[in-house]
């Protein structure tokens, strides 16, 4: 990254931090100090230049850590209030949203999507329009491509990141899959797209007669005290890390997101319901408790909320629900949750529901120097799940 971090061997950094994990859980530190120490040495293992986490336990325990820099270049230092795109973590508030009107009655999960957007001008030209569901879009098997991934996509936000506003609104970014093939038939396979998180965001409002934000703020971020999360509809988000991305990205982007201002170069706006949020890992933490222990909203929703489909027939285990990542086995038992990118930043929520803890952690770069960014995440998660569970 233009030489601003440090590079390490793939080899001994994963070595060094496997001694340092056993080091520590043999130690008589604090679970919090723990948990920090396990932090910084991630941190380092891994060259990012900073990170947060933060945990919950169902006893009501709980840490939070910090390391590194929020700013490399002006020296700030990372803090627990620090705030961070949470990107595609976002799409737990649609789900949880959607499940709550279709617990109210305002709408039915296998609703067909004509119901609530057939009047658009531009839905005959959505593949596959005649056949998605509510449901489909929920569990991004409808069969849709995704327009982030398309080179049109690509080419455009390269050519307009400088502009003021947001130049991508909701319906615009839509308009980047019509009259595209469907990847198959709606219901018959898996693939994520962004592009169906949209279309639920217009259905939400269509329904609710409200904006997105609006109504994930009255139902979720105020009444559970989600204090640091907020709309990223906008360039001045206090309390924004500054995030670092490889100076070769496909979308044109600066490899640093924020001016000297601290204000962001490019709008966020444009991620809208596919992600949407800016907040730090203790709000994150609290959210993926509240909504996976069942106190997220009233009556018992998860196992509507947790209905899954298989995203991968050779990986039965791995599933995706109403916007939850969900995994039936793993070292820890089943994981509930989601990761995000975003250009600069990424972001995991993992609940670990046979242990009563959840982990949330956000780092400030997407991009790693000769490693895999998505095996990084997992590493980490895996790491800082040990600390809390078996400390």
């Amino acid at each position: 990254m233009n030489g601003m971090f440090r590079q390490h061997y793939w080899l001994p950094a994963l070595a060094l931090l496997l001694l340092m994990t056993v080091w520590f859980l043999m130690s008589p530190r604090n679970p919090a100090q723990h948990f920090q120490d396990e932090l910084d040495a991630l941190r380092e293992a891994y060259g990012l230049p900073g990170a947060t986490a933060a945990y919950l336990r169902s006893d009501g325990s709980s840490g939070v850590a910090a390391s590194g820099f929020a700013d490399v270049e002006a020296g700030v230092l990372m803090t627990p209030d620090s705030r961070m795109l949470a990107a595609s973590v976002g799409k737990t508030f649609v789900g949880a949203t959607t499940v709550a009107l279709a617990r109210e009655g305002l709408l039915n999960l296998d609703d067909p999507l004509s119901r609530w957007l057939g009047e658009r001008t531009w839905f005959s030209r959505l593949p596959n329009h005649d056949a998605i569901t509510l449901r489909h879009l929920l569990t991004h098997s409808a069969g849709l491509p995704d327009h982030v991934h398309t080179q049109r996509f690509a080419a455009d936000v390269s050519r307009r990141w400088q502009e003021k506003e947001n130049p991508f609104p909701p319906e615009t970014l839509i308009e980047y899959v019509l009259d595209l093939a469907p990847l198959f038939e709606a219901g018959k396979g898996w693939a994520y797209s962004d592009t169906g998180y949209i279309l639920l965001g217009l259905v939400i409002e269509k329904v609710t007669g409200r904006h997105y934000f609006d109504e994930i703020n009255r139902r979720f971020l105020a009444p559970l005290g989600l204090q640091h999360t907020a709309p990223a509809n906008r360039r001045e988000l206090p309390g924004l890390a500054a995030g670092y991305m490889s100076a070769d990205n496909a979308f044109g982007l600066p490899h640093k997101t924020t001016s000297e201002q601290g204000v962001l170069r490019w709008h966020p706006g444009m991620e809208w319901t596919g992600g949407g949020l800016v907040s730090n890992s203790t709000d994150l933490a609290h959210w993926g408790a509240a909504l996976f222990n069942g106190q997220a909203m009233p009556g018992a929703y998860l196992e509507e909320l947790l209905h899954s489909v298989a995203t991968d027939p050779h990986t039965p285990d791995l599933r995706y629900a109403a916007g939850v990542a969900v995994m039936r086995t793993g070292t820890f038992g089943p994981v509930y949750g989601h990761g995000g990118w975003i250009p600069g930043y990424c972001t995991s929520l993992r609940h670990y529901p046979e242990h009563g803890v959840t982990i949330a952690f956000q780092i400030n770069t997407d991009t790693l120097s000769g490693t895999d960014t998505t095996q990084v995440i997992r590493e980490m998660e895996a790491h800082l799940a040990a600390v809390v569970i078996n400390h």
